[in-house]
């Protein structure tokens, strides 16, 4: 795996996703609806808990790497601030939501928090992070303000500051298609009908050569699949805000649709390949094995494919469905909150600021939690990246002249989604039921998850 890697590490992954939590959301949402009940969570006065006043608890998950490299940075910060003691915690990703949900039932939440967007919401909404634009000595002025968005919950408040970004994309392996004589597209106008014919053609020469070759994986498996159809549609959204429209029964059949005859036309693999496909770690599966010219991934993770292949991939925009418009969005690869009942909210303040946007601090970190989201620390970090590096980074800046507007933050009330969307949409795909059943399931339990107002 690539030093770099920013992604999480896990045992598998659904295919639109790019990785999925694979932990007990179950008893970690329920240890955090109990932490409602303790008295003044939200309160963040100077004797309100977390850590003794002089010191701070930062709190993160990750793997040995990103554990040395954020020590590094701590110990940077300590140089300058003696009178500051910091306690550092970190654990892997299987473990780290149920400790946290323990430690913020029990009154005892970190000072400084790395938070997932899947959980972001529920720990905002019960009064557990601080509204970050409230907080004294905290300057993220300077984020690009399509970044910054993306730590907003649908109530307004601020509650995550993003230390990295990336985007929903589409992975290329120009070799592949350079060996079949096929034309490398045009990403700025291309469609999802032009994605069909182009993987057609991709895997009748793997099928012709010997190659076992497909164009892409497939597509319409995962929930993020249906986010990116649905933005292309009428800028549709799954949990929309007041001012914006849900995603439609006619969206969501035409997406599993297309998904159908991915598989139909050979474009894809079979249904059951496709699901196989889905489950394996990201190491090994089709993309990363030089079995699929195209696989629409987090963009942060062509490193890990680019190292797993041995070929110098590439990043595109998504397939539109009208072209030109692929109205693709930042999204977070995780944030730094600040608990509320930290005891020191200045304090707390001023480390998540120098961890975000110290020059020295993010030569260290370079691109391991996602291309930073500062332009500062993105020039700081370009010099020391790769070659391969530089593709994410890129790519992403690139591609900061036309995102649009990110979809609010997956609601406490959604956190399942995922895997029911999973389930149901690859039930269409083995035809054990019609794709308008299916969506008609879908939007029934979208409706249930959707979060009050």
């Amino acid at each position: 795996m690539h030093s770099q890697h920013t992604s999480r590490t896990q045992p598998s992954r659904r295919a639109g996703h790019g990785l999925r939590p694979q932990l007990s959301r179950r008893r970690a949402l329920a240890l955090l609806a109990a932490s409602a009940a303790v008295p003044a969570l939200a309160s963040c006065g100077p004797n309100s808990g977390g850590s003794e006043a002089g010191g701070l608890r930062i709190y993160w998950w990750g793997a040995e790497l990103r554990a040395g490299l954020t020590q590094e940075v701590l110990d940077l910060y300590s140089a300058d601030h003696p009178d500051v003691t910091l306690s550092p915690e970190y654990s892997d990703w299987s473990g780290y939501w149920d400790k946290l949900a323990t430690q913020t039932a029990g009154g005892t939440a970190p000072d400084i928090i790395q938070m997932d967007e899947a959980y972001i919401d529920s720990y905002g909404t019960e009064g557990s992070l601080l509204d970050l634009e409230s907080v004294e000595g905290l300057d993220l002025s300077g984020m690009d303000e399509a970044i910054l968005e993306t730590g907003r919950l649908a109530d307004g408040r601020l509650v995550g500051a993003p230390n990295g970004f990336n985007l929903y994309a589409t992975g290329m392996n120009p070799t592949l298609l350079e060996t079949a004589g096929i034309s490398l597209p045009d990403d700025t106008t291309w469609t999802w009908d032009d994605f069909l014919a182009l993987c057609q053609e991709l895997s009748e020469w793997g099928k012709s050569s010997g190659e076992q070759v497909f164009g892409t994986s497939g597509f319409g498996g995962g929930s993020g699949d249906l986010a990116a159809w649905a933005r292309q549609t009428n800028n549709e959204q799954l949990f929309p805000r007041e001012d914006e429209q849900g995603v439609t029964k006619d969206t969501i059949v035409s997406l599993l649709d297309f998904s159908l005859s991915l598989a139909a036309t050979g474009a894809a693999p079979a249904a059951a390949a496709q699901v196989e496909n889905s489950s394996a770690s990201l190491e090994q599966g089709m993309f990363a094995t030089n079995g699929c010219a195209f696989q629409q991934v987090p963009s942060s993770q062509i490193l890990t494919f680019q190292d797993s292949t041995g070929e110098p991939l590439k990043l595109l925009r998504m397939p539109a469905r009208t072209s030109g418009q692929a109205n693709m969005v930042n999204k977070a690869s995780m944030y730094w909150s600040i608990g509320a009942k930290t005891a020191d909210p200045a304090a707390a303040a001023a480390l998540t600021g120098f961890m975000l946007t110290d020059q020295k601090a993010a030569e260290i970190l370079k691109i391991e939690r996602g291309i930073p989201a500062f332009p500062a620390a993105q020039e700081a970090v370009r010099p020391l990246l790769t070659e391969n590096e530089l593709v994410s980074l890129d790519f992403a800046l690139e591609m900061q002249e036309e995102v649009v507007k990110p979809p609010v933050v997956t609601p406490a009330s959604a956190v399942g989604f995922g895997d029911e969307y999973t389930r149901i949409a690859e039930e269409a795909l083995f035809g054990q039921r019609s794709t308008s059943e299916a969506a008609d399931e879908i939007l029934e339990i979208l409706a249930g998850m959707q979060p009050e107002r």
